[in-house]
């Protein structure tokens, strides 16, 4: 009887073993969704630099500006992010956004106005209430029909910018309202969500803080938590994620219910700082914050992506209003940068990506 040759046990594994590959530090680097984001704002902010040195773009006032700028945009892009990567979108979000400004200021607006006369602080848990209402109806809706979140969120864009124009046209035939500061319990309002912080002779407004806290939080969810588990399984294959036990429908809706939560704190943020809001407030603010999450390094088709990297897409879009600011260059070239930027990051992200899973 032949016995089988066996290896001896201390032979070594042949070097191209898939098992015993061991992944470099600098390859982990470039597999992570935000590295992409993070050196293309680090080039937007060098490339300006020089272009704009003589206009002090490198300072820390300008650095606030441009901070001040990015972080509305940064606080949808959080909330948007984990959407995607939850593997749905939200086109709503800027409806929902507008929608939450202007109850806040119906409920707030004097009564002999057509408005209600509320304190502020109702107002805004009103607000809330329905922010969260809506985006639970846009969960439902999306998980009930099966229908692709991009045609339902798309429909509610419409429902709600519609339903913001009427209703306010309706209670206080006008599209602008004003005078929130005139409101009871606004002092407070106004410490919480548009006071400023004066750093190294520059001017930082609060929301700064809001963005990074929503990004913290995110972050944690997503990297730290069971829930962050059950996000990319639901975006990476939900039917696999179904079957080992993640409540994927469950899963759909709070995100969207997140959507919908970011979106009433920039109203919030927003209807207090300029003390007041319109009926077309956040329009279009829903593809700049899905751009910026691209630019960040999440997949459209979900199960990948960074918070940390929509936040530096988001910082990229404020450096490059600012840089256009400064430089005096007219600012209809903004468009063609956005779209030329979102068609570069994704070739570079996936260029990066593959490169790192070759080595």
């Amino acid at each position: 009887m032949v016995s089988e040759a066996k290896s001896p046990p201390n032979a070594e594994q042949p070097e191209s073993d898939e098992r015993v590959r061991k992944v470099s530090r600098l390859n982990r680097l470039l597999a992570r969704p935000e590295f992409g984001a993070g050196l293309g704002a680090v080039l937007v902010w060098v490339f300006f630099a020089i272009i704009a040195n003589d206009n002090n773009f490198a300072s820390w006032t300008t650095f606030a500006a441009i901070m001040n700028r990015a972080a509305p945009l940064g606080i949808l892009a959080v909330v948007v992010a984990l959407l995607m990567i939850g593997g749905e979108f939200d086109l709503s979000i800027g409806s929902i956004l507008g929608f939450a400004g202007m109850t806040i200021m119906v409920l707030t607006f004097p009564s002999d106005s057509g408005g209600f006369g509320w304190g502020i602080w109702p107002a805004i848990l009103a607000a809330l209430i329905l922010a969260l209402a809506i985006g639970a109806f846009n969960g439902v809706l999306v998980v009930a029909t099966k229908l692709p979140s991009f045609i339902i969120t798309l429909a509610t864009l419409f429902i709600f910018r519609g339903l913001t124009i009427a209703l306010t046209r309706m209670f206080t035939n006008r599209t602008q309202l004003g005078s929130l500061d005139e409101a009871s319990g606004f002092g407070l309002a106004d410490t919480l969500f548009a006071s400023e912080i004066q750093f190294m002779g520059a001017t930082f407004r609060v929301s700064i803080l809001w963005w990074f806290a929503m990004a913290a939080v995110a972050t944690w969810i997503l990297l730290r938590s069971r829930q962050g588990n059950w996000i990319f399984g639901t975006g990476g294959d939900a039917n696999a994620a179904r079957n080992v036990g993640v409540p994927v429908s469950r899963v759909r809706i709070a995100l969207f219910m997140g959507t919908a939560f970011g979106a009433f704190l920039v109203a919030v943020i927003q209807a207090v700082q300029f003390n007041g809001s319109d009926t077309l407030r956040g329009f279009g603010l829903e593809f700049q914050a899905i751009i910026a999450v691209v630019v960040g390094g999440t997949l459209l088709t979900g199960g990948f992506g960074s918070v940390i990297g929509a936040s530096f897409g988001a910082l990229i879009f404020a450096m490059v209003k600012q840089g256009i600011i400064i430089t005096g260059v007219d600012g209809d070239w903004f468009q063609v940068f956005v779209g030329g930027v979102l068609v570069i990051a994704v070739i570079f992200n996936n260029y990066v990506r593959q490169k790192a899973a070759q080595r």
